[in-house]
């Protein structure tokens, strides 16, 4: 943060972030050191403290960059916005598994379970169909996640959302963060669901309204595609796919949109903060997943366009690949690439 210009780093908001980051380092660094397992319990204290801190660390640091973009070029914005996401999943990542060891051996847990044995966060038999089928239960019901999708002021009125079939290799798994898969998965569902109930609704010829998951793996990775039929991207001729998930104005102009930017700052002042995490999305407000002051506002859809971006940011952060393909007029394939995990090492820049 340091080598940004002056007036982005004495932004507000950009500034409060920054305080927060040096003031968890210097408690880290002052932690006195762990002798016994009541040390680490009072350190696993601290730390969730410290993650709780942080909760509204993502759109707070959003925010400030989206008002300060003019004073950035699109490539620096991109990279750090890049750098300090990678590094927040980073310490959450250490955090959160630090925990669940722990909880796992308070409990005298030792997962046998052959279809989700875990370590930790780690999921050894993640099964890739059974996340999909999670979901497809949620929004095939009348769930608080299918409410809100109706509540979008492009969908309302639509009948029946799109069908959502899964095929492939249905019985791929493999290890890897469940929350982090899961998080991609839906973030992806969603926005195919969205586009193409759209088309259907807007569409004056008969469109089927299907989405199509498609699972296959080899040795080294895992390949899930998501094709909708919501009619494509529709880009500029100046536009690419990957400007999708910039968080400059210029290549992304979604990003100085006035609702992008009000959503953005309630979650920085909302009192759980944005764990970016899958139970935010499918909880029931003012439920122990989603707590907040006024359920009528948080039951509201929040467009802060940060649902691509982290999943860009969770997909390659252990070296897999998010790529999007757009037929115009049709629909778009999203195609996602996961390195097993023990094959890759972290995609962290320094």
């Amino acid at each position: 943060m340091q080598g940004l210009p002056y007036v982005v780093v004495n932004e507000e908001h950009v500034l409060q972030v920054y305080n927060l980051y040096w003031t968890a380092f210097d408690k880290l660094r002052n932690y006195p050191r762990i002798h016994n397992m009541q040390d680490n319990e009072s350190f696993c204290e601290f730390l969730r403290e410290i993650l709780n801190e942080h909760a509204a660390a993502i759109p707070t640091l959003s925010l400030g960059l989206s008002i300060c973009s003019p004073h950035l070029e699109s490539d620096e914005l991109d990279s750090f916005m890049r750098r300090m996401l990678i590094s927040r999943i980073s310490r959450r990542v250490l955090a959160e598994h630090h925990l669940a060891l722990t909880e796992d051996l308070a409990n005298k847990e030792t997962s046998v379970d052959s279809q989700d044995a875990n370590v930790g966060i780690i999921f050894t038999k993640l099964n890739v169909k059974r996340c999909f089928d999670k979901f497809i239960r949620l929004l095939s019901s009348d769930g608080t996640l299918t409410d809100r999708l109706r509540r979008d002021s492009l969908l309302q009125g639509t009948d029946k959302l799109p069908e959502i079939i899964v095929d492939g290799d249905l019985n791929t798994s493999f290890s890897y963060i469940r929350e982090h898969l899961e998080y991609v998965i839906l973030e992806l569902l969603l926005n195919a669901l969205r586009a193409t109930a759209i088309q259907m609704k807007e569409s004056s010829f008969s469109i089927p309204g299907v989405i199509r998951a498609t699972i296959s793996s080899d040795e080294d990775d895992v390949y899930i595609r998501i094709s909708d039929q919501g009619g494509g991207l529709m880009l500029t001729e100046t536009q690419t796919p990957a400007d999708l998930y910039s968080f400059s104005h210029h290549r992304n102009t979604t990003r100085m949109r006035d609702d992008r930017l009000v959503a953005l700052q309630h979650f920085s002042q909302r009192k759980g903060g944005l764990w970016g995490k899958v139970q935010e999305r499918i909880a029931t407000p003012g439920s122990e997943g989603q707590v907040n002051e006024d359920s009528k506002d948080e039951d509201k859809p929040q467009p802060m366009g940060m649902g691509l971006p982290l999943s860009n940011i969770h997909v390659t952060y252990f070296g897999g690949t998010l790529e999007l393909l757009s037929m115009d007029g049709w629909g778009t394939d999203v195609y996602v690439r996961l390195p097993r995990l023990g094959t890759n090492l972290e995609g962290i820049e320094v």
